[in-house]
């Protein structure tokens, strides 16, 4: 792509902010009102979803020309950039999952090695590595149980730094597994791969995702109400496997999350064409340019000076006290972000992982 799509990073920014709003309620605490609750709830697991599809459009940038020219020199260096990548992001991401649990990075790190394999692929390649994830994942739990290794109630997991807890809860049952997460990445691979500046294939994709969007909304509820018969009791136990919840991460969360995805992205990319010397717009792109220093900052700063100075333990906090230090905090991340761009072309992270992976 020649020219930056604005709303790309404007997307960026949203995912970012999404997600700052869903770990602070994890960490923090969800007791309190109920309509915060339910706000807060529409993003989970789909403002991650969301950042990981960017990150395989940004996969598709990088390597778009080489592919287009067949130019196999430039496509070489590009896996070698990509690798780097992924290595540092799986260090940077263990490094602090001690203090942060649910760390995507580490999983991040894994996805972009997958999705190197389809770099070449045709479009149906990557479809069927696609399928092939998300279809993967319901099989695997027939032989796996799914709460192994889990403790739900502090979301600790017990054989973590064991071999075979790693690599269950890199592959299976952690946060983002990679079964099937990593569709997500393929996702964004795919979606890089289109003109993104045709409208025509924007506003389509647009109205079919939020086709697929309600579709799977209403065959989740749907289903889930036949099959409990109206009890309750099983109508819970139900929901995480027919709804659209991100844990398990089953094909109709999956799907219904990338649609969404798909959704704010074109929408993302529709607005910023036409507002792009706004202010809003102008915030955004900005913030979501610093999306990677966002990311840890608002564990090691964000969480880390709550922990630091307040007296009341973590996950002992209000709805209401997570939901506006959240705001808050993505505030001063839109702040900085206006501020460091007027001198800088990327962020300090940003700036420390192309140095390292140059």
């Amino acid at each position: 792509m020649k020219n930056r799509i604005i709303g790309i990073d404007v997307a960026r920014a949203l995912a970012i902010m999404g997600m700052i709003l869903v770990n602070f309620k994890m960490i923090f605490g969800q007791d309190g009102n109920y309509w915060l609750q339910s706000i807060v709830s529409i993003f989970e697991g789909k403002a991650a979803a969301l950042f990981v599809i960017l990150a395989g459009i940004g996969i598709a940038f990088m390597t778009n020309k080489a592919i287009n020219t067949n130019d196999e020199i430039k496509l070489r260096l590009a896996r070698i950039k990509i690798i780097k990548r992924a290595r540092l992001l799986f260090i940077l991401g263990l490094s602090f999952i001690i203090i942060w649990p649910a760390d995507i990075l580490h999983f991040y790190g894994i996805y972009m090695l997958f999705t190197l394999l389809f770099l070449k692929g045709k479009t149906h390649q990557i479809i069927l590595g696609i399928l092939g994830f998300l279809l993967c994942y319901p099989v695997l739990m027939f032989f796996i149980e799914y709460d192994t290794g889990w403790n739900f109630k502090d979301y600790s997991y017990t054989d973590f730094w064991t071999i075979n807890g790693f690599i269950r809860n890199l592959f299976y049952n952690g946060f983002h597994p990679v079964i099937p997460w990593t569709s997500f990445m393929l996702l964004g691979l795919w979606f890089g791969r289109q003109d993104l500046n045709n409208e025509k294939f924007i506003k389509k994709t647009f109205f079919v995702s939020i086709l697929i969007v309600i579709g799977m909304q209403l065959f989740s509820k749907i289903l889930i109400s036949i099959l409990s018969g109206g009890n309750e009791t099983i109508v819970t136990e139900l929901a995480p496997v027919l709804g659209t919840s991100p844990m398990p991460p089953l094909p109709i969360y999956m799907v219904s999350s990338s649609s969404v995805a798909l959704c704010v992205i074109c929408s993302c990319i529709w607005f910023a064409k036409r507002m792009q010397r706004g202010l809003v717009i102008k915030v955004l792109q900005s913030t979501g340019q610093l999306a990677l220093t966002f990311y840890v900052a608002h564990v090691i700063i964000g969480i880390g000076a709550v922990e630091l100075i307040s007296t009341t333990e973590l996950g002992m906090f209000s709805i209401e006290f997570s939901f506006i230090y959240a705001i808050i905090f993505s505030i001063l991340c839109m702040v900085f972000a206006i501020i460091w761009t007027r001198y800088n072309k990327q962020g300090p992270l940003e700036w420390v992982l192309r140095k390292l992976t140059s």
